[in-house]
């Protein structure tokens, strides 16, 4: 392979997303798995999972010193070094040790931590790399790869777990080896991200910021968000959006997990891992591709109400699997997780329209909104509350709760002329 191959985009951002999605997808999805795995309830469980995405929001805090470092190459391998460490750490504990969950909790935020700081540093080393009308070519590539690894993390490596589980008849054996493979599969990445990564080009110098600098300069950016018009009718309709899928994103796999006594499915980890992690990831990345292209063709604005209509739409797949349960159906479950997350990744681009005018072009190569500080800020407390609101209302009542935010979101739109606000501020 020539030199000028190797370092081609199309090397190096496949290596560089999957390095970034593996353990992210550990941290976001393969985590709440293990909570309930291992004892938690799925009102603790909630509450981790919607913790760990803190780092998400705080890294932003960090954007003014990262975006002026030249060294973004050096950055990138010592962060991968230390999330493969924190990697290895969950299988050695996990192997060795009788597993708590807050232990357990606390590797996985340490590795969230990372793995805020992975993505906010191979943003901005694509950005550097890569020519403003370049980066829109590679945005493709940068999704396949990304929803790639996410099939292999979170849904061929889960259900070889739940074969680990009945092979080694032990939770903590199945979760070792697991994590063990997912370490594994992710030092590969950081070994070919040595190889295939580039100094990025036109070095910068920069006045030298300490961590108050950086800290207060965000602060600024923040009083230029709020001095912004309507900004606050904005973020209540974005809220109010995304209010359903922020309660269905932990109690789903609450819902499939638990036993039929208690309202769930009674699913095994295998069928998790196919349903959710493999059909249902499929589903989102086309939902996302298709609502894009939509977008892309049709107009931001012109498409706004489609996108959320739609988005509303992704609970009714929950509703009526708990209403009319078909255990050991796995052909139904599969086509209602593929409804459900393919009307979730459609309608997440309604983000397209929001994110722009709060955060200007800050995040305009991300292809994750799960991982812009604004949108995660306005999920995390809806998670961390859906496992209580679950136990409490019943999974019928609760899921009916979520199909119903849908026209209350609508009129929030409506009442707060959001499509007008962001058209005249276009």
């Amino acid at each position: 392979m020539s030199t000028r191959k190797l370092y081609s985009p199309w090397v190096w951002i496949p290596t560089l997303c999957a390095a970034g999605e593996i353990p992210s997808t550990v941290v976001m999805f393969v985590a709440l798995i293990m909570f309930m795995q291992f004892g938690a309830t799925p009102v603790v469980s909630s509450v981790c999972g919607a913790l760990l995405f803190l780092p998400w929001v705080t890294k932003s805090y960090f954007y003014s010193k990262v975006s002026k470092a030249g060294a973004f190459k050096r950055y990138l391998h010592i962060c991968e070094s230390l999330m493969f460490l924190c990697l290895m750490g969950i299988a050695v504990y996990i192997a060795y040790a009788k597993v708590h969950v807050w232990v357990l909790f606390s590797f996985l935020f340490v590795l969230s931590c990372f793995c805020a700081w992975h993505e906010l540093l191979a943003r901005l080393y694509y950005r550097r790399m890569l020519h403003p009308r370049q980066q829109p070519l590679f945005m493709g590539t940068k999704l396949l790869s990304s929803q790639v690894a996410q099939v292999i993390t979170y849904g061929v490596l889960i259900i070889v777990a739940g074969f680990f589980e009945v092979f080694f008849r032990s939770y903590h054996k199945a979760w070792a080896m697991e994590s063990s493979l997912v370490a594994g599969g992710f030092l590969v990445f950081l070994v070919l991200n040595i190889i295939v990564l580039q100094n990025p080009k036109q070095m910068e110098r920069y006045r030298h910021e300490t961590l108050v600098d950086t800290v207060k300069n965000e602060l600024h950016v923040l009083s230029r968000i709020q001095q912004k018009p309507h900004v606050l009718p904005i973020l209540l309709s974005l809220f109010f959006l995304l209010l359903p899928q922020a309660l269905m994103f932990n109690t789903r796999v609450f819902f499939l997990l638990d036993a039929v006594e208690q309202g769930g499915l009674s699913c095994s980890v295998q069928d998790v891992g196919f349903a959710q992690g493999t059909i249902g990831v499929l589903a989102f990345s086309i939902g996302m591709a298709w609502g894009r292209t939509m977008m892309k063709n049709n107009g931001l604005q012109s498409m706004f109400w489609t996108a959320a209509v739609v988005l509303s739409l992704s609970p009714l797949s929950y509703v009526l699997m708990a209403y009319y349960p078909q255990q050991n159906n796995m052909l139904l479950l599969c086509c209602m997780t593929f409804f459900a997350q393919l009307c979730f990744g459609f309608g997440l681009n309604v983000c397209r329209v929001f994110v722009p005018y709060i955060s200007e072009q800050r995040y305009r190569t991300t292809t994750n909104f799960l991982y812009v500080p604004v949108v995660v800020s306005l999920m995390i407390l809806p998670m961390a509350l859906s496992g209580w609101l679950a136990c409490e209302l019943g999974y019928h009542i609760f899921f009916l709760l979520c199909i119903a935010m849908a026209p209350v979101a609508w009129c929030v739109l409506g009442i707060c002329k959001t499509k007008k606000i962001l058209t005249e501020n276009d």
